[in-house]
């Protein structure tokens, strides 16, 4: 009776589509605008929970029962509501209009959610961007198969390129002097900043592309890796930019209407080439390179460009980390960074743009919640992720799309 009633609650909630649940995410934090100070007070929290309360099973367990209620009234009970009732209406959208008020609501949801906390936002930003970081490392060692270790110098080169452009551009800096141009026009300039970035990042990984892809093996994985130790070196040793000391006076413009728009420009740029003609040579490559040979791939031509793609949208991920912080250090870009995105990969899932937003969602948020453990998570975390690859080897979501109705749309067989 019980499996019965379980399987008939499943039905129903899997026929209610994407967007009746962001509805209900949005009229919930809407609600929590509105009265979460009052009911966060009522039930002996104090204030609003931050990450959803998680942090007190960590910190205050006393108070886990008044966090749940403050879930159940402010979020789990106006979101069942919402979607239930919404539901038939969206599902009569037409086509045409699903994508645009899919984001519309997504985006509303983020803004008002993060508008209430400081800290909030900060973790929506960094998430937004380790999700870019993400969606580009997936390029290289997801979808064509190879092994790169070059995410975190890629990341120093955007961010420093675009951070000299807009402080010799728009900040009055004790190193390069009054601005060279009228600041009021720095916000419109910013984009052409991220991009030069981005390019200069892209032409930097020519040299690691032209010696790797040479040969067939490990070599990206060694050469990629002395790259980012090169990049870190050569920064610590540059007095223009601060060397070991950083780089500072960066305005902050990359706030989060800026941030998603760059995530889904990139998640958009990335998902339509891997479903180009050209970036389906990639899965060639990481299935029998010698095969999409005889098919008339030209292997070494795939993975330069889609090896130069990675880099650039990672160093335009650089760039807006460092407009977000407003200071940057050589230290921040070294082979931890790496290992945090390559984490990231591996936990959401190879060759899928939804598995790197799953997997960076989930690292991002597992940190945060983590943070009060200090030095004590790099234990905690470690182990998850090795508990994730001993169960899913391939990641949560590997090697599959999934549509924002809530429909698979792709699927593909991971190889033994």
């Amino acid at each position: 009776m019980m499996k019965s009633l379980i399987q008939k609650v499943r039905s129903r909630v899997n026929e209610i589509p994407t967007h009746a649940w962001l509805l209900g995410l949005l009229v919930a934090t809407l609600i929590e605008r509105l009265v979460g100070d009052a009911v966060a007070g009522s039930l002996g929290l104090g204030i609003i929970p931050r990450l959803f309360g998680v942090r007190y099973i960590l910190t205050k367990p006393l108070l886990i029962p008044s966090m749940m209620a403050y879930l159940l009234v402010i979020y789990l009970i106006p979101i069942s509501i919402v979607a239930w009732f919404s539901a038939p209406l969206i599902k009569k959208l037409p086509s045409r209009l699903s994508t645009p008020i899919f984001l519309l609501l997504l985006y509303g949801a983020l803004h008002i959610w993060g508008g209430l906390d400081e800290y909030r936002l900060l973790v929506l930003q960094f998430i937004l961007i380790s999700i870019l970081l993400t969606a580009s490392l997936n390029l290289t060692n997801g979808y064509m198969g190879e092994f790169s270790c070059a995410s975190g110098g890629f990341m120093a080169v955007g961010a420093y390129v675009t951070s000299v452009l807009t402080v010799w551009g728009f900040v009055n800096d004790d190193v390069f002097g009054p601005p060279a141009l009228p600041p009021a026009i720095g916000p419109f300039m910013f984009p052409i900043a991220l991009i030069i970035g981005g390019i200069v990042t892209a032409l930097t990984a020519l040299l690691v592309a032209i010696p790797s892809f040479r040969t067939r093996g490990d070599y990206l994985a060694i050469i990629s890796l002395a790259y980012t130790f090169i990049i870190k070196s050569f920064l610590e040793n540059l007095e223009l930019v601060g060397g070991p000391r950083g780089f500072m006076h960066m305005p902050k413009w990359a706030n989060l209407p800026v941030v998603f728009l760059w995530t889904l420009a990139g998640l958009w740029v990335m998902h339509n080439y891997v479903s180009s003609l050209l970036g389906k040579g990639a899965p060639g490559v990481r299935d029998d390179e010698l095969a999409a040979e005889v098919m008339t791939v030209d292997t070494r031509r795939v993975k330069v460009i889609t090896f130069m793609l990675s880099a650039f949208w990672t160093g335009v991920a650089g760039g807006l980390f460092a407009h977000v912080m407003g200071y940057i250090n050589p230290a921040t870009f070294g082979i931890m960074k790496t290992a945090e995105i390559m984490a990231m990969l591996y936990m959401g899932g190879l060759n899928s743009i939804t598995g790197s937003i799953v997997g960076a969602v989930l690292l991002k948020f597992l940190m945060e919640a983590l943070r009060p453990l200090q030095v004590a998570k790099w234990i905690f975390i470690p182990v998850i992720i090795i508990f994730f690859m001993i169960r899913r080897p391939w990641g949560l979501v590997s090697f599959r799309e999934f549509g924002i109705l809530r429909k698979e749309v792709k699927r593909a067989p991971a190889s033994d």
